[in-house]
């Protein structure tokens, strides 16, 4: 397989190149020590994230909070995902990955059967929470690939500096620190909460 795996930027797409497929990607040996992600159907391996104590509090707290304002919303709705959650973001070349928590609309909830393995399309909110293991950069590009696929609203959660960046299509971002609000609209209509609240 003529495949590479990248360690930078994804560069751009070359017809001349042999695109991976999530097929493939998933038929690769499973490990234990490292993580794989698709990209523009480039392959990605990295050395196993740590998830540390507040990386996993911070995650619990993000979906508890997600799934209050869910609560409120009226029929039909969406689902919360997380612990790093498959979705295929696009096709042709792929891009797969695993995303810490995520918002998924009721139109893809009821496109999605309930054994599939994956779930196909952008989802609506993506959420990454940084560890200490986790390299700025992969972050940076999933963030920026996850815009590209149709996620209208990106957060990179770092619990470290009690900040959360917030990306969205066709904007700068904006960081947020323990001071300030996160607003959802209109991507998530009426959510808005404390991002101290995040980091409690």
């Amino acid at each position: 397989m003529s495949t590479a795996t990248i360690t930078g930027a994804v560069p751009a797409l070359d017809e001349a190149v042999r695109w991976m497929t999530t097929e493939e990607l998933l038929a690769l040996p499973e490990s234990d020590e490292v993580e794989r992600w698709l990209l523009r159907g480039k392959l990605i391996e990295r050395p196993m994230s740590r998830r540390s104590f507040s990386h996993s509090r911070t995650e619990a707290n993000v979906v508890h909070i997600l799934q209050n304002w869910l609560d409120k919303q009226p029929a039909p709705r969406g689902v919360v995902v997380s612990g790093e959650a498959g979705v295929r973001l696009s096709r042709n070349p792929d891009s797969s990955v695993g995303i810490d928590v995520a918002y998924i609309s009721a139109e893809q909830v009821a496109a999605t059967p309930k054994n599939a393995f994956l779930i196909e399309g952008a989802p609506v909110l993506a959420v990454e929470i940084m560890s200490a293991s986790d390299r700025n950069d992969d972050v940076t590009d999933k963030m920026e690939e996850y815009i590209d696929a149709g996620v209208k609203l990106v957060w990179r959660v770092e619990p470290a500096l009690g900040m959360v960046t917030v990306l969205r299509p066709g904007t700068e971002p904006e960081g947020i620190n323990v001071h300030g609000y996160l607003d959802g609209e209109p991507s998530l209509p009426g959510f808005r909460v404390a991002v101290a609240e995040i980091f409690a």
